[in-house]
């Protein structure tokens, strides 16, 4: 009796890099590995400042529409705004506010100075940093918060989605990822494994 055994070829195996040199098939798949790794990484620090960190501090993203804090803050920046006490703001802070009471239009811009009214009411004047001209006076009530950080670009991505919609599409994509990143892990597993059998 003969025992004839046929090498199976199948696609996406080794095969498929035959013609590269050993070191340089390695290195590409090192590349490759990194490139992974640091998409998972950006991905999730999105998260973080987008999503986690807000809730976290009970605070709220918001994306720049206009270039009137530039350079500090050109359009397309996220700032996140926390509520706080108008009593501890300063000259200098930057605070998102409603221009109208009631109104649910949003400004951020600079505290350029403060005072009280007749009535003992606190009142801020602001100004964006671009701007040639200080905006209306407004209230303590007109206040929503102080921005207590920033991150350049990342407000495009968010400005195009609505609240609801930002936090199940980054869940996803990073959830993609990190499937991926196991995917990555367990093949490299299995390949050691078989290498030693």
């Amino acid at each position: 009796m003969t025992d004839t055994r046929h090498e199976v070829h199948r696609p996406g195996g080794q095969e498929r890099h035959a013609g590269l040199p050993g070191p340089l098939r390695r290195s590409l798949k090192l590349a490759a590995s990194i490139a992974v790794w640091i998409a998972f990484f950006a991905v999730m620090a999105i998260v973080a400042v987008t999503l986690v960190i807000p809730r976290l501090v009970g605070a709220v993203p918001l994306a720049v529409l206009t270039s009137s804090m530039e350079p500090t803050m050109p359009p397309g920046t996220l700032v996140v705004s926390k509520p706080v006490d108008p009593a501890s703001l300063a000259v200098g802070d930057v605070v998102t506010f409603q221009p109208v009471s009631d109104d649910p239009k949003l400004v951020t811009h600079r505290i350029v100075s403060q005072g009280h009214r007749a009535n003992g009411a606190l009142s801020f004047i602001t100004r964006g940093d671009n701007n040639g001209a200080d905006d209306k006076p407004i209230v303590a009530e007109q206040v929503m918060g102080k921005v207590i950080y920033a991150v350049p670009y990342v407000g495009h991505a968010t400005s195009l989605l609505a609240v609801d919609e930002r936090g199940w599409i980054v869940g996803a994509l990073g959830s993609i990822l990190i499937g991926y990143a196991v995917f990555t892990i367990m093949r490299e597993l299995l390949r050691k494994r078989t290498e030693r059998t």
